[in-house]
């Protein structure tokens, strides 16, 4: 049984004494718009709700405040597919803005304003941000202009520690949830072909492929999204059952890159084409020539237009930059020896005065870096990457000094010369080379 407001009970004249709208644009609404969408008399005449009433009453108040009708009506109908009730009070009194005033309703205002609601962790007013948006805007813009770089300018906070790592993860996950339910409302795809979208193994940030994914299925592909952290083995068994057309992944760190170099070369042999991008690939371009397969470029949001034009044109991949064998050797002693490194580390004089847990996270951030950078074979990477690391670093809530950082880089070059052997020579002269720079 329908809810008494919900009982088509008034006739026009009411509604339009009511709502102050004319019938002429009663009608209009209703037919451009499919609201309200009254019940019809035997006579054929229309008959109302209250809720419906109501309804009008909102839509009126949204125009009021700037907004378009056909904005308006979306709006609503978003709050409604979010499981939201837009009419906050009872009966029929029109709430008031619930959007708090933008002028000229640009999105940049409106990014900084979802912003400032993830700050200040208020879910309420940053999801009714995003349905303003929506409202506004086309879904495209508001992925990559309010979420995306919203997201971005949080993280650039993180690093410089304006921002805590709670009220990044929050933004984050409201985010990946708003993702996550566009995803959900698209239609069956119109395409017979599959995309499979992922991030290799060490690679926990979802965002950017589950924007990639949500563009692809915007276009009518069918993509299979198997998420963060996907191992080689599974990745491997996926591919043979899914039968891709392409295997699209990203990687924001270097670690996450070396991942994906293993994951392009299982690739290859399985003849499957693999397209890539990240922030790594931005930060260290270098990177790009270790990994067979097609780069998407430093812009996500031309990403899903590049995979339609490569799975169409096939164009043949890149020339990859072989590992020299030595590197290899390298990376065979230091993983082999590895412990034994950061254990001298842990016994060393100079990194006394150094907290053991923020020790022994560092060991693993920087050991970590040196095995993919020779992995992908260059350890000029973690140069280039020294600087991010050493900024974090120092706006790191536990806050490294530069000297200490440097005591620190003197103190693992001395541990590797004590506890490695000839096969280390590149990291031992990478190692030479950076003291040469300091100095």
């Amino acid at each position: 049984m329908s809810p008494t407001n919900q009982i088509p009970t008034f006739n026009m004249k009411v509604v339009v004494h009511e709502t102050g709208l004319k019938p002429d644009t009663l009608r209009a609404w209703e037919r451009r718009y499919g609201v309200p969408n009254p019940q019809r008399t035997h006579g054929g005449h229309r008959l109302y709700s209250q809720y419906e009433i109501d309804m009008l009453k909102w839509l009126v108040a949204r125009q009021e405040e700037g907004m378009s009708i056909s904005h308006a009506v979306e709006l609503w109908q978003q709050l409604e597919n979010d499981g939201q009730n837009p009419l906050v009070s009872t009966g029929t009194a029109v709430v008031e803005p619930m959007f708090p005033h933008i002028t000229g309703e640009r999105v940049d205002d409106l990014r900084m304003a979802w912003i400032d609601a993830c700050l200040d962790f208020d879910e309420y007013q940053a999801q009714h941000l995003l349905a303003r948006a929506f409202a506004l805007f086309p879904l495209e813009t508001v992925c990559y202009e309010v979420l995306q770089q919203g997201l971005t300018e949080i993280g650039q906070g993180w690093y410089e520690g304006r921002i805590t790592v709670q009220q990044e993860h929050f933004a984050s996950a409201l985010a990946l949830r708003q993702m996550e339910a566009l995803m959900a409302a698209l239609p069956a795809a119109s395409r017979s072909s599959r995309i499979v979208v992922a991030c290799p193994p060490r690679e926990q940030h979802t965002f950017s492929s589950l924007l990639i994914s949500l563009m692809l299925r915007r276009q009518g592909w069918e993509v299979v999204y198997l998420g963060a952290n996907v191992p080689l083995d599974r990745m491997e068994a996926a591919v043979k059952q899914i039968k891709p057309v392409m295997v699209v992944m990203s990687a924001q760190t270097l670690i996450a890159a070396a991942s994906l170099l293993e994951m392009a070369e299982m690739l290859q042999t399985l003849g499957v084409p693999l397209a890539y991008g990240g922030a790594v690939f931005n930060h260290i371009p270098q990177v790009v020539e270790a990994v067979p397969g097609y780069f998407l470029g430093r812009s996500l949001d031309q990403a899903p237009h590049i995979v339609e034009k490569l799975i169409q044109s096939a164009p043949p991949l890149n020339k990859v930059k072989e590992a020299p064998r030595v590197y290899q050797a390298a990376y065979d002693h230091f993983v082999e020896r590895r412990a034994a490194v950061e254990a001298h580390l842990h016994a060393s004089p100079a990194l006394v005065d150094m907290p053991p847990h923020l020790l022994t996270n560092t060991n693993h951030e920087f050991g970590d870096n040196i095995e993919a950078a020779l992995r992908l074979g260059d350890l000029v990477m973690i140069s280039t990457n020294l600087d991010w690391v050493q900024g974090l670093l120092l706006n790191n809530h536990h806050r490294l000094t530069e000297t200490s950082l440097d005591e620190y880089l003197a103190s693992y070059h001395e541990a590797v010369k004590k506890e490695m052997d000839k096969r280390a020579a590149p990291l031992l002269h990478w190692f030479e080379h950076l003291h040469e720079r300091s100095s």
